[in-house]
């Protein structure tokens, strides 16, 4: 089954020690809460492949697993965007939005 591109959007995340973890969060300042989990590809919370606080642009789409708490899904097979801080900032001056 093909994905519903509909349903993805485009997202600046970093990687963050959150309780002595790397976790991929999203950038402040743009739809999603930075408090929300990021599911991915582990590449990109691997610190031998990109060090802590480095941004990223994903396709991710908000969702919840039967109920639970909600969470942004990026497919694990896309490729990795890293991102400059001035591409970040360019970023989020583009696509201000309300939090969702």
């Amino acid at each position: 089954m093909a994905r519903d591109t509909y349903a993805y959007r485009q997202v600046a995340v970093e990687s963050r020690e959150v309780r002595g973890r790397v976790e991929i969060r999203p950038v402040p300042g743009q739809a999603f809460s930075p408090e929300l989990t990021v599911q991915c590809s582990r590449r990109l919370s691997d610190l031998e492949v990109y060090p802590l606080g480095s941004r990223f642009l994903l396709l991710a789409k908000l969702t919840d697993r039967l109920g639970g708490p909600p969470f942004l899904y990026a497919y694990h097979g896309d490729a990795d965007v890293p991102m400059t801080p001035a591409e970040v900032k360019k970023f989020l001056g583009e696509f201000k939005r309300g939090r969702i």
